[in-house]
């Protein structure tokens, strides 16, 4: 499937802004490590239960948009839940890799991040779904959070049909977010051969 001249920016950007926030990363040691071990720990854990809850999460998704996006209204799964659950389980995954920083910073340079581009993205996709499913549209927006997750069991089918080739390729979209919690205890590695200098230090 050919890639939009917007999903093109999209991807570029995010490259930007991944580059550029693990370049701050590199140079930042957790002062809680060095003062509250433990809670630097804790944080670390929470990072990786969040990213594998991410992970996760995004598979799901995944398994449910794949090969359909905007042709055609997917309202099933976790899209039963929330009309954006992909971009729910992202910001999640940014929360994630933030914390396994074992720092309070860097997760709110994500979430920042986050919110600054992301609700324009929604809202354009939202926008082509009503332009596409106009009615049908407008009833899902009355029955379903825009972001967060309804709190109810999902609407699940007996089978569904899947684009095994657009499937395969979200599946390492989806395992992103674990390899950026990995790559921060590679840092920290780095930091003590002193390989890479430690600038910033930060809760």
């Amino acid at each position: 499937m050919k890639k939009s001249r917007m999903q093109k920016w999209r991807i570029r950007i995010s490259a930007l802004a991944g580059t550029l926030f693990f370049a701050l990363a590199a140079v930042t040691e957790s002062r809680w490590e060095q003062e509250v071990p433990l809670f630097g720990s804790l944080l670390f854990f929470l990072g990786l239960m969040l990213v594998g809850t991410a992970s996760l999460g995004r598979l799901w998704c995944s398994l449910y948009i794949a090969g359909y996006k905007t042709n055609r209204l997917v309202t099933e799964g976790p899209y039963s839940l929330s009309r954006n659950p992909l971009y729910f389980f992202s910001l999640t995954g940014f929360v994630g890799v933030g914390l396994a920083s074992e720092t309070l910073l860097l997760p709110a340079v994500l979430v920042l991040g986050f919110v600054s581009y992301y609700p324009a993205v929604i809202r354009a996709e939202e926008k082509r779904l009503r332009e596409k499913h106009y009615q049908a549209y407008l009833e899902y927006v009355r029955s379903t959070p825009r972001f967060l997750l309804a709190m109810r069991r999902p609407t699940e089918p007996k089978t569904y049909d899947v684009n095994p080739r657009v499937f395969r390729k979200h599946l390492l979209d989806a395992f992103v977010f674990v390899g950026c919690a990995g790559t921060f205890e590679i840092l920290e590695v780095l930091r003590q051969l002193e390989w890479v200098p430690g600038l910033l230090l930060a809760y």
